[in-house]
């Protein structure tokens, strides 16, 4: 069982920090190599770059949460939400579809609002 994960390779776990700029604040954020490639992929298929899409995440946090515990640990999260919503066929596979058409999807959303907390059981 473990081969599917120990042979995973080792670039993909490997921790790089980026700086970025959020409203004018220069910051740093670090995550494994993984979560940058998935957080590139959801920025590409909305027409952003990694940089406007974290500052976009940041920003709706923020407005929906007040405040922001462990921004690194959301994105993570954000990223393994993404991957199994995928899986689970409730996000497109085709990568030319945009996520901000999910958004405004009214038939999406209760949907996927319904998988928010199932791994919290």
């Amino acid at each position: 069982m473990c081969d599917i994960f120990v042979k995973a390779d080792p670039a993909l776990y490997q921790a790089k920090a980026r700086s970025l700029r959020l409203h004018g604040v220069v910051t740093s954020i670090r995550l494994e190599q993984l979560f940058w490639q998935v957080l590139q992929e959801v920025a590409e298929r909305d027409g952003m770059n990694t940089n406007q899409l974290i500052a976009k995440l940041h920003d709706e946090l923020i407005a929906y949460r007040g405040q922001i515990e462990n921004f690194s640990s959301f994105l993570r999260v954000c990223c393994l939400r993404y991957l199994s919503l995928m899986a689970d066929g409730d996000v497109p596979r085709d990568k030319q579809l945009p996520l901000s058409a999910l958004h405004n999807n009214q038939n999406t959303q209760p949907q996927i609002a319904a998988k928010t907390s199932a791994y919290l059981l």
